[in-house]
């Protein structure tokens, strides 16, 4: 089996053919297909390994599941002393991929 080092949405991930992966939000469809900048593939021992200079090109392939809203996350200013409270939340969109061929 093999593993790899994707790079979507700003960040940086690390995975395995057949894991399902939740990454920033793709405007794609569920059940689209959908192909990831690789910057690093090794097989599970790490023995051999190939290391791109930046990318090794789109060599990740993956299918859409689904786009979903996460959990909400609260945002509290406060200051002391001047009764001054202020809340917001946000709830991210994320992504979940399958992820298929790592070639």
């Amino acid at each position: 089996m093999k593993i790899a080092i994707i790079k979507t949405g700003g960040k940086q991930y690390k995975v395995k053919e057949g894991q399902t992966v939740k990454i920033e939000k793709l405007e794609l469809e569920a059940g689209a297909a959908v192909n990831f900048d690789t910057l690093l593939v090794a097989d599970s021992t790490g023995e051999a390994f190939e290391v791109g200079t930046p990318s090794l090109g789109e060599r990740v392939s993956g299918e859409v599941l689904k786009t979903e809203k996460q959990d909400k996350v609260l945002v509290v200013k406060y200051k002391n002393k001047t009764r001054y409270k202020k809340t917001v939340g946000h709830r991210q969109q994320m992504t979940s991929v399958k992820i298929g061929k790592i070639a």
